[in-house]
């Protein structure tokens, strides 16, 4: 039964995210404080460390071929010719039944001063491909088999390529960005299909504001994200407790699908670990177990840090 659940949601996706392009084809991750170098190119090099993060997320659990998506990003800051600039570099890889996605993406960010923090003003490329193994689909158990939109007698390997822009500003106790990927990008025909793909522009819009309460053991960080493909929006709102630096614990609201658990421990100095478990909120609550997703976050200082500079008195010379 839920197999053919299964089968019909994709379906549906094919239809929707194929046919008409409007679907949201970018998976997003539940610590999604921790995947800026993916969503937003003028985040690179905004914390003055490289920072290196890996995510993988189970979704929609007791489903045969339900999403597995997998995220790794890494930036790091530099300066040249006296002024702050960042790169970045992501990977993320997405299955769901018959359909897989690895998308690379490569920028660059220039960093600006202002007020107590700095603007990034960020640009990346990204090169994508889509693979579809019509031999795992089979319409004639929902459909009509010699319907030319479902191709199912191989298995298809397509690139598309694209380009994104981020505004990003980080202060010590605050974040905001703004970014849109995807905003140029190829289409994608398939050999054995009349369905044609384009790859949508998508919209983020995230912040956050740390909270140092009484105790000084404590903070609270809360922070929103709001994406959108210019059809449909949704967003996820999140409040994270932290104590004494190392150990958290949040939660998070994702519209009209999840309520997200998460807790995280830093294990060694810029070394941190989480755990996000997502419950469904949604239609498909009754016959999923929800979803897990696993952190690893390591950020460090590059450079070498200068002695301090003795002087001898010209008296013992």
């Amino acid at each position: 039964m839920k197999m053919k659940k299964l089968k019909l949601l994709l379906l549906t996706m094919f239809l929707t995210s194929i046919i008409c392009a409007h679907a949201q084809q970018l998976p997003n991750a539940s610590y999604f404080m921790y995947d800026y170098t993916r969503t937003n190119p003028g985040s690179y090099g905004s914390k003055d460390m490289v920072c290196a993060s890996l995510i993988g997320k189970q979704s929609m659990v007791g489903f045969e071929g339900a999403p597995t998506s997998l995220f790794a990003n890494i930036s790091a800051p530099f300066n040249l010719f006296g002024a702050k600039h960042g790169v970045g570099l992501s990977v993320y890889s997405d299955e769901i039944g018959y359909y897989s996605d690895i998308d690379v993406k490569l920028g660059y960010a220039f960093r600006l001063s202002v007020a107590d923090g700095h603007l990034g003003i960020g640009f990346n490329a990204n090169i994508r491909q889509k693979s579809l193994d019509g031999t795992k689909l089979d319409p004639g158990e929902l459909g009509d088999p010699s319907d030319q939109n479902f191709p199912n007698t191989k298995q298809e390997n397509l690139n598309a390529f694209g380009a994104g822009f981020g505004l990003f500003y980080r202060s010590e106790d605050i974040y905001l960005g703004a970014s849109a990927l995807n905003i140029y990008t190829t289409e994608i025909e398939y050999e054995e299909s009349t369905a044609t793909e384009s790859i949508v522009p998508h919209y983020f819009v995230t912040a956050g504001y740390k909270i140092q309460l009484s105790n000084p053991a404590y903070e609270i960080t809360p922070s929103v994200q709001f994406y959108s493909d210019g059809v449909s929006t949704t967003f996820d709102i999140n409040g994270t407790l932290l104590y004494n630096k190392r150990l958290w614990g949040g939660v998070s609201y994702r519209a009209g699908s999840a309520v997200v658990g998460m807790v995280g421990l830093m294990i060694l100095d810029g070394l941190k670990v989480g755990y996000a478990y997502d419950y469904n909120t949604s239609a498909i609550s009754s016959q999923s177990s929800g979803g897990h997703e696993v952190l690893l976050n390591y950020c460090f200082k590059i450079g070498v840090e200068k002695s301090p500079q003795r002087y001898r008195s010209i008296r013992y010379l």
